[in-house]
C-alpha cells in the first residue's frame, strides 16, 4: 500500500514537472518578439525614380536606361512634371536639389525664386500697415523671379552627360501628345477653374472644360495636350538658358506679367543665377543626413530636431505612441521657433547654422521638456545664441545605375502658384513672394511666422520649407527622400526617416504611415484624420496638447528610394497622391 501511494506521488510529481515545463516553453514563446513582415514597394535592381506622376517617373527611368545619369534624368523628370503636374511643377517656379555622387561627393544647388528689383518691404501692406493677403498670394504681384530653367542648366553643365535636346525630347512629345487626367487632377481643375478665370481675365487651358457651365466637359482619363509649352521647350532646347532669361520666351514672359500689373522686368530675368551651396551635414545615431542649407529651412530644422530627439529611446516608446509623439512634437515646436527668428537668405543674413545644429544647443533647447505636460508655445521663444544679432510643391527622388542619388524639391508655393497662367508659353507662375515675411510677426499662407531675417528685399531669396534629403548609413548611400506640403514638409521627411531608421519600416510603409505635425505657431498638433486612436489623442489632450484632426491638411506626399541590404532599390510612392515609382 505504501509502495503504491509512493508510486502515485512520483507519477503526479512527474506530471507536474512536465506540465510546468510546457508552461515555461509556452511562456517563452509568447515573450519572444515576432519578426514583423515588411510590405515592400516597387523593387528594382539598379534604377529607380519616384515622382508625383507616372509619366514623369517613366521618362526619367528611360533616360537612365539609355545611358543617361541621375542628373540627366532629374532634368527630364522636372520638365515632365511641368507638363503632367501643373499643380506644382512649372517653369514659372524654382526649387532645391541635394545630390550624392557614386564616389561619395555631396552637394546642393539653390534655384529658389528671387524678389524683383522693384520689390519693397511694405509692398503688401495697406495704408494702416496691415498685410493685404491677396496681393502676395494671387495675381502678378505675388510672382517671384523664376529659377527653374537656370537650375536645370546649371545642373546639366556641371553634372549632366546627355545633350539637353535629347533629355527634353520625350518631355516635348508628352506635351504634344498629351497626358491622361487622373481623378485627383480632375477634381482640382474643377475646383480652381473659376479662380483661373478670375485671375487671368479670360479662359485658360486649365479652365476650359472644367467649369460647370461648359457644354463640353473634360473627364477623368481624357488626354490634355499643351502645344504652347511644347513650343517653349523646343526653343529652350535649341537656345539654352538664355532663351528663358533673355530671348523670345523672356520677352513674352515680361510683357505678359507687366500687362497684368506685375513688376518683373527683363533685368530681373537677366540677372538671375542659380547658386551652388554647401549642404547641411548632420548625424543621427549611425546615420549621416545630407540636407539643403538656407534659404531652405529644411536642412537646418531637420538637423536640429534630430539632435533634440537623439537622446530618447523612441523604439522602446513605440511607433506613434504617446511618448514618441511628445518627444517629436516638442522638438518640432522648438525648431520652428528658431526657424522663424534666425533663418532667411544667407546672402543677406548671417545665419548661425553651426550653433543651431550643435548637440549642446539641442540639449539646452529640451531642458524644459516634460512627459507630464505640453510646453505651451507661448513659453517657447527662439533660442539664445552668443554673438548673434538679429501647399504647393512637388518632390522626386531617384538613384541611377552608377550609384548617383538625387533628392529634388520644386515648387510654385500655393496650388497652381499665383493662378496666373501664361497662355502663350503654357505654364503657371509662382506666388513665392508670400514666403517672405510680408510683415514680421504676421503669418504667411501656411501659418508660418517670419522675422526681420526674412523680410522683403530686392533680389533676395525667400525662406522655404523644402527639405530634399539624402541619408547615408555606415558610410554608404541608404536613402533619398523628400515631399511637398508647405510647412509640413520638414516634419513629414523627419517621420519618414525615423520610420525606417528607428521602427524598421520599409520605404513604402514609411511613406504611407500616418503622420502628425507641429510648427510652434499656431500651437496645435495636426493629425491625419482617422489615423490615430481616440485613447491616444485623449491622453495627449489631457497633457495639454491641442489636437486638430478634422479638415486637417494632407501632411505631405513623400517620395523616397531605399537601398536594401542586397543592393537592390525600393521605391516608396505616397498613397496620398498619384505618385508612382518606376524602376529597372
Amino acid at each position: 500500500m505504501l509502495l503504491k501511494n509512493y508510486t502515485s506521488h512520483i507519477l503526479a510529481f512527474s506530471k507536474c514537472l512536465i506540465l510546468s515545463f510546457f508552461i515555461v516553453l509556452t511562456a517563452c514563446k509568447t515573450e519572444t518578439p515576432h519578426e514583423r513582415t515588411i510590405e515592400r514597394g516597387k523593387i528594382a535592381d539598379s534604377i529607380m525614380v519616384v515622382s508625383a506622376r507616372e509619366e514623369a517617373s517613366r521618362i526619367g527611368a528611360e533616360i537612365m536606361r539609355k545611358g543617361g545619369n541621375a542628373f540627366d534624368a532629374l532634368i527630364a523628370v522636372d520638365m515632365a512634371l511641368n507638363v503632367a503636374y501643373p499643380f506644382a511643377g512649372s517653369l514659372g517656379g524654382g526649387g532645391f536639389m541635394v545630390y550624392r555622387k557614386a564616389n561619395g561627393e555631396v552637394g546642393s544647388i539653390d534655384y529658389r525664386e528671387k524678389a524683383p528689383i522693384a520689390a519693397t518691404h511694405d509692398m503688401y501692406l495697406d495704408a494702416e500697415g496691415n498685410p493685404v493677403d491677396s496681393l502676395s498670394r494671387q495675381g502678378p504681384l505675388a510672382v517671384g523671379v523664376p529659377g527653374s530653367i537656370a537650375g536645370m542648366f546649371a545642373i546639366h553643365e556641371k553634372l549632366g552627360s546627355l545633350p539637353m535636346a535629347e533629355i527634353l525630347q520625350p518631355v516635348i512629345e508628352l506635351a504634344e501628345k498629351g497626358y491622361q487626367i487622373t481623378d485627383n487632377q480632375l477634381a482640382r481643375f474643377q475646383n480652381y477653374a473659376s479662380v483661373f478665370d478670375k485671375v487671368n481675365g479670360k479662359e485658360t487651358l486649365y479652365s476650359i472644360g472644367f467649369r460647370e457651365s461648359d457644354s463640353t466637359k473634360i473627364k477623368s482619363g481624357d488626354l490634355v495636350k499643351n502645344p504652347q509649352l511644347a513650343e517653349t521647350l523646343k526653343r529652350i532646347a535649341a537656345n539654352g538658358k538664355q532663351e528663358f532669361y533673355e530671348g523670345e520666351t523672356a520677352q513674352k514672359l515680361v510683357e505678359f506679367i507687366q500687362n497684368h500689373g506685375g513688376i518683373i522686368t527683363l533685368d530681373d530675368l537677366k540677372s538671375y543665377e542659380a547658386v551652388w551651396r554647401k549642404p547641411i551635414i548632420s548625424n543621427y545615431k549611425n546615420l549621416r543626413v545630407i540636407g539643403m542649407p538656407p534659404p531652405s529651412s529644411g536642412g537646418v530644422c531637420l538637423a536640429e530636431i534630430l539632435k533634440m530627439i537623439e537622446p530618447y529611446d523612441l523604439k522602446s516608446f513605440g511607433h506613434n505612441s504617446v511618448k514618441s509623439i511628445q518627444v517629436i512634437t516638442e522638438a518640432e515646436r522648438r525648431a520652428y521657433a528658431d526657424r522663424s527668428f534666425f533663418l532667411g537668405d544667407p546672402d543677406f543674413n548671417d545665419i548661425p547654422i553651426d550653433s543651431l545644429t550643435s548637440k549642446d544647443y539641442a540639449v539646452k533647447r529640451m531642458t524644459n521638456f516634460s512627459f507630464d505636460k505640453a510646453t505651451p508655445s507661448s513659453e517657447v521663444k527662439h533660442g539664445v545664441i552668443s554673438g548673434y544679432e538679429s501647399m504647393e510643391t512637388t518632390h522626386f527622388s531617384l538613384i541611377d545605375q552608377y550609384g548617383n542619388a538625387v533628392a529634388l524639391t520644386t515648387t510654385l508655393n500655393g496650388a497652381y502658384g499665383s493662378k496666373l497662367y501664361v497662355d502663350e508659353l503654357g505654364f503657371f507662375l509662382n506666388n513665392e513672394m508670400d514666403d517672405f515675411s510680408v510683415k514680421p510677426g504676421e503669418p504667411n499662407m501656411f501659418g508660418l511666422i517670419g522675422a526681420e531675417a526674412n523680410k522683403i528685399e530686392p533680389q533676395k531669396r525667400m525662406l522655404s520649407s523644402m527639405t530634399p534629403t539624402i541619408v547615408e548609413k555606415e558610410g554608404k548611400l541608404w536613402m533619398t527622400v523628400g515631399t511637398p506640403g508647405g510647412s509640413t514638409i520638414i516634419t513629414s521627411v523627419l517621420q519618414t526617416i525615423l520610420n525606417v531608421a528607428v521602427f524598421d519600416y520599409g520605404m513604402q510603409e514609411a511613406v504611407d504611415a500616418p503622420r502628425f505635425h507641429h510648427q510652434w505657431l499656431p500651437d496645435v498638433v495636426t493629425f491625419e484624420p482617422d489615423a490615430f486612436g481616440k485613447e491616444l489623442l485623449d491622453t495627449l489632450s489631457n497633457k495639454g496638447y491641442e489636437i486638430r484632426q478634422e479638415n486637417s491638411v494632407i501632411l505631405g506626399k513623400v517620395d523616397g528610394v531605399l537601398v536594401l541590404p542586397d543592393g537592390s532599390l525600393e521605391g516608396g510612392a505616397d498613397r496620398r497622391g498619384d505618385d508612382t515609382a518606376v524602376g529597372f
